[in-house]
């Protein structure tokens, strides 16, 4: 029988900003997402008033000992959380962190590990100090890097004992997309913005490699991952312009982690910054360290494929995904438009596999859906079972094809804050939260029909799908 191999960690992932609330409690500076009430993709607010429904979030920050108790009950092995850079460095600039900050996440992987739950930590997820975009210009700023390294040094420390798994950046790509969230990037009139983003996934780079270098030398048992947004993208046809630019696609996006995982700039890339007039400004030492402190693993999110065409027709239709991409005919869609592929999802680790043989683990991969509970007060989301069905038995075949695959956090166990829309109403979770676009409600957790499928596929090791 096709099987997962054991001590696969099985398991739910979710972000501080999204989950946590409490936004000015326990010392807590303000983040880019406190003040980006529409999600990723919003411009810079100057003040934080408007709703913005991450400022309670779900109020994980005090429910969480109740929230892991039924992660517990559905049997997780791993939880994938972030650490909210400004509980520890409120403005992201001081020489000392915060205390209460610090206490907070020792209470949390403490629960964690209470119920045997491993503990896999995001260091930086869609959110910075806000006062590090507005003193500093964000990744932009060298500086930033040290303030960053001082950071990771510092949770590492204190850490070292309770938390194994880490990831540098979350979707490191998405700076190219959401220049804002992704880099804290504030475009000045008439500056080189793709320069200036490239600039900034730099700096994240050299960051994200003295973070590898810091994990090892704290943490020597240490795993440290980098993390992005993985989509496979398929030619329109077999026109060579399209499979080619079914390739630049892809490039553009394993381009991240072919600097992480391999060591160094692609020559694809070398040839782009020249042809598009970038220059990027390295510092004496950058190249050796990106050589020197490459990643343990390949963490990534899928959600959706891609489809890559050259034709004008083809080009003017409505995007089909969240990054780019046009519709492609033969797939369906969610009820936010990504479109849905799981055999995407085998070829997406095949390709990561092929190209790294590191070890690859899924750190999200979920259905955004509107749920209705029923009158008796069920939550039947079938639609989401299914979907996740169908990407674990290909993420099962892509074992069987030899993959190495640490583990699977679907996105959102809980419901949360999309990161993409801001919404409550765009649901992913196997656990209900009683809370409205409008931030109206009781916040209760309520169990889904997925929560109890969700059980038994860990239970069996995926034996039951």
């Amino acid at each position: 029988m096709k099987r997962f191999p054991d001590g696969f960690l099985w398991g739910g992932a979710t972000a501080a900003n999204q989950i946590e609330g409490a936004y000015k409690e326990g010392g807590k500076g303000l983040s880019t997402a406190d003040v980006s009430p529409d999600g990723i993709m919003s411009p810079f607010h100057e003040t934080d008033d408007a709703l913005n429904l991450y400022h309670d979030a779900i109020d994980f920050y005090h429910r969480y000992q109740e929230d892991i108790a039924l992660f517990a009950e559905m049997g997780f092995k791993a939880f994938r959380t972030s650490i909210a850079w400004t509980r520890i460095f409120p403005n992201g600039d001081e020489t000392e962190p915060n205390e209460e900050g610090l206490q907070f996440y020792d209470r949390l992987f403490d629960e964690l590990r209470k119920h045997q739950i491993e503990p896999v930590v995001t260091i930086s997820h869609y959110e910075m100090p806000l006062g590090l975009v507005k003193n500093y210009g964000g990744w932009r700023n060298r500086r930033t890097v040290d303030f960053y390294e001082r950071y990771a040094r510092t949770v590492f420390t204190r850490y070292k004992d309770k938390v194994k798994y880490w990831m540098t950046f979350n979707e490191i790509n998405v700076v190219l997309h959401a220049p804002f969230t992704g880099g804290g990037l504030i475009f000045r009139e008439g500056e080189n913005k793709q320069n200036t983003m490239y600039q900034a996934a730099h700096h994240q780079f050299v960051a994200s490699a003295l973070a590898v270098k810091a994990g090892h030398e704290i943490i020597p048992d240490s795993q440290i991952g980098c993390m992005i947004a993985a989509t496979t993208t398929y030619p329109m046809t077999p026109k060579p312009e399209d499979v080619y630019a079914a390739l630049q696609k892809e490039r553009s996006t394993l381009f991240f982690s072919d600097v992480q995982a391999r060591g160094s700039y692609p020559g694809y890339m070398k040839r782009f910054f020249k042809e598009n007039g970038i220059t990027i400004e390295m510092k004496e030492g950058d190249e050796a360290l990106l050589k020197e402190h490459t990643v343990d693993y390949i963490g990534f999110s899928y959600y959706m494929s891609m489809t890559a065409s050259t034709a004008p027709e083809d080009l003017a239709q409505s995007k089909g995904n969240l990054l780019g991409g046009v519709k492609n005919p033969y797939l369906k869609s969610s009820e936010w438009g990504w479109q849905i592929d799981p055999k995407g999802l085998r070829i997406t680790l095949n390709t990561l596999y092929d190209r790294y043989q590191k070890p690859l683990f899924i750190v999200e991969n979920g259905l955004g859906a509107v749920d209705q509970p029923e009158e008796d007060g069920s939550i039947q989301d079938d639609y989401r079972i299914n979907y996740l069905r169908d990407h674990l038995i290909e993420a099962r075949e892509a074992i069987e094809d030899g993959v190495d695959l640490i583990g699977y956090t679907s996105w959102g166990p809980i419901d949360l804050v999309s990161a993409s829309t801001a919404e409550m109403k765009k649901r992913y979770g196997y656990i209900y939260v009683d809370r409205g676009n409008d931030g109206k409600g009781t916040f209760e957790r309520k169990k889904k029909k997925s929560f109890y499928w969700y059980k038994d596929v860990i239970a069996t090791n995926g034996e039951s799908l």
